[in-house]
């Protein structure tokens, strides 16, 4: 039976701890011998990432119990934070990992009866002052070669990045001297990927003030008799190129996904000449932004062929056969396929979803291109219809330009509204702001669609997905263009009849924070109230004082401008600046363990605003960084964002606390 009640005020069997509860997902898939392992996420056990093996009887077990946690902090994103040696005759396999509370390698066998991890470096000076990323099983098996990030000063910039040998034997635990560095070539790098004939080795590396999406360089080393890298050579991009990932086809032949030409797409490239050849030119991209260190968008397979990930907007998988160019997507429900990719011995496993489903580990064969779901598969405990439809749509923003976002409307087969109510609706800012938002699966959107409040999506100018002019669109522009857009698309439904124009909202992280801020204080009176997650308000502090990270201590050069000569710029754009123009209702959220947007922002914002009268709440979240993995947090927040909603949207909702507004 169908309950008419206004928009906002359903009920639903999507809860907040059902929500959390399916935070993160499945990652870093890698074949380990005749198995298949991948991290997973354990939002229960405080958010932690554990290792999750997938026997060739597909049978899986979690090989690392609490409170061990596979992350790596190396540029604060992080990235692959582990590597295995397959099993032997007599031997089992042997897993090298990045433990989060203390960035250490550790070995551990997960075949030996009892045995625990042991550390493989040494414990650092500082807290988490040595960090390790992106690692590979060296030639003749008895190093790991990955990135290492050293702090040798208190301040976030005063860091070295290198590339290391780290010895398999568990000598360098106590010895430090044991770590052998290979190179230390740029400020930033990634992994390195060795020929297959182990005589030279690939990364990629970039300069400040560049970010990994505007420049970098593929770059190419011997390896000598002593075992150092050697002759360092880039054979490959520069300060307007682009180069996300590479992989050796053979000895001397290099596939690299990069951008001359304004998309990412697969290169063949020649390391002895440096001839690029593109093996399938399209305007759609076969790559992304390197947030994490070892990203794979693409996996090279034994017989040449290659799995790739390719679209606009979406992401799917596809084989593609450089030999006669030919590129044939896999089938299934899935419509979005992360860049983490493997391709071994005649298979491939990804890590896929769609609209209706979550994210599962997908195995594929690359010749049938049959699909199967073979780890963490989705399960689903309320009625499908409860959970968000969502509509890719293109609005149009100021200029005539295009917005591209995605729409859902409210959702839920228990309810109707009464006749002529429009709909609330909240504007969804994702992070970055060189990012997107993939159309998957998102029972965060759900908690709200299926209780009569909408959302809409928008990937602003800047995001990612649509080519390198989109991306450029915010150069210079942060806090104009993402606020304009975000702004278009929610006066664009309300033009076209679907929300109500006295509720709409706008909620974000981090850069979406920073969006969701400037929002409300660039244009008052379009949005009833904003939900500010871990944000950045104050430019100058940000970049200036030391308030951020090294990763992204330059990014606002391009973002906004260089300094000083931007100054005025980082001061007229910044909503602490304008915190005078900002009255709507806000809640700020803001993990207490974040060194990427820290706590002294959220701090500065509500000294400015003190006993002006504006309604808000300020939460902390202890031991949470940026981004909340905990369900006891991701619970929390959702809730009190929806209490929000309801004392600006004035909905009569008796299964909420009120929201503990001081003004």
């Amino acid at each position: 039976m169908t309950t008419t009640a206004p928009y906002g005020t359903w009920t639903s069997p999507i809860t907040a701890q059902h929500a959390a509860a399916h935070g993160g997902r499945p990652d870093w898939v890698r074949t380990v011998g005749d198995e298949v392992w991948w991290t997973e996420p354990r939002p229960a056990e405080d958010g932690r990432a554990t290792l999750v093996r997938r026997r060739a009887d597909g049978t899986t077990e979690t090989l690392l119990p609490a409170p061990w946690n596979l992350r790596s902090r190396v540029i604060e994103y992080g990235g692959m934070p582990w590597t295995a040696l397959p099993a032997t005759a007599g031997r089992g396999p042997v897993a090298v990992f990045s433990h989060f509370a203390d960035q250490r390698l550790y070995r551990h066998e997960p075949d030996t009866p009892g045995a625990a991890p042991q550390p493989l470096t040494p414990a650092p000076d500082r807290p988490a002052g040595l960090r390790y990323a992106d690692p590979v099983i060296a030639p003749g098996g008895a190093e790991v070669w990955c990135v290492r990030e050293s702090f040798h000063g208190p301040g976030p910039t005063d860091l070295r990045r290198s590339l290391v040998a780290v010895p398999l034997d568990g000598s360098a635990a106590d010895d430090p001297s044991a770590v052998r560095e290979l190179l230390a070539d740029r400020h930033f790098v990634t992994g390195p990927r060795i020929s297959p004939d182990g005589r030279r080795a690939a990364w990629i590396g970039w300069e400040h003030p560049a970010m990994p999406w505007d420049g970098t360089e593929l770059r190419i080393a011997d390896l000598a008799p002593d075992g150092t890298l050697t002759r360092p050579r880039t054979v490959a991009g520069g300060p307007d190129e682009a180069v996300c990932q590479a992989e050796w086809l053979d000895d001397r032949t290099l596939v690299a996904a990069t951008d001359p030409g304004g998309w990412w797409n697969l290169y063949r490239i020649d390391t002895e000449t440096g001839e690029a050849v593109a093996l399938l030119p399209a305007e759609e991209e076969y790559g992304g932004p390197l947030w994490r260190i070892g990203q794979r968008w693409f996996a090279v397979l034994p017989d040449g062929r290659i799995a790739v990930t390719h679209g606009r907007s979406s992401w799917r998988l596809g084989v593609l056969d450089p030999a006669d160019g030919t590129l044939t997507d896999v089938p299934g429900p899935w419509t979005e396929w992360a860049a983490t990719l493997d391709a071994h011995d005649g298979r491939i496993t990804a890590v896929a979803a769609g609209p209706d489903r979550g994210w599962e580990v997908v195995g594929i064969d690359p010749d049938d291109l049959t699909a199967t779901v073979i780890g963490h598969p989705h399960t689903e405990t309320v009625d499908p219809r409860h959970l968000p439809a969502p509509q890719a749509r293109t609005f149009t923003g100021p200029g005539g330009r295009e917005v591209h976002a995605h729409l859902y409307p409210p959702r839920n087969p228990d309810h109707t509204a009464p006749p002529g109510e429009l709909p609330p609706y909240v504007v969804f800012a994702h992070g970055g702001p060189t990012s997107r938002t993939p159309m998957v699966l998102d029972l965060e959107i759900g908690y709200f669609t299926s209780r009569g409040i909408g959302v809409v999506a928008v990937d602003y100018g800047g995001s990612t997905g649509h080519g390198r002019d989109y991306r450029n669109r915010l150069r210079g522009q942060w806090g104009v263009v993402d606020v304009e857009d975000c702004a278009a698309a929610a006066r664009a439904l309300v033009a076209e009849g679907l929300a109500d124009p006295r509720r709409l909202a706008i909620r974000g992280g981090s850069a979406g924070g920073w969006t969701t801020a400037a929002s409300l204080t660039a244009i008052p009176g379009l949005y009833r109230c904003g939900a500010i997650y871990y944000p950045v308000l104050d430019l100058t502090g940000w970049s200036n004082a030391g308030e951020t990270h090294d990763f992204e201590s330059r990014y606002l050069d391009t973002l906004v401008g260089p300094l000083p000569e931007a100054a005025d710029r980082y001061r007229d754009r910044s909503p602490l600046t304008h915190a005078d123009r900002l009255t709507a209702p806000f809640l700020l959220l803001q993990g207490l363990d974040d060194v990427i947007c820290p706590p002294s922002q959220a701090e500065r914002l509500l000294d400015r605003i003190a006993g002006r009268g504006v309604p808000h709440s300020y939460l902390t979240f202890p031991g949470e960084g940026h981004g909340f993995r905990r369900a006891d947090s991701v619970t929390t927040a959702l809730e009190a964002e929806l209490a929000l909603y309801a004392h600006a949207f004035a909905l009569r909702r008796d299964d909420l606390t009120p929201l503990d507004l001081h003004s």
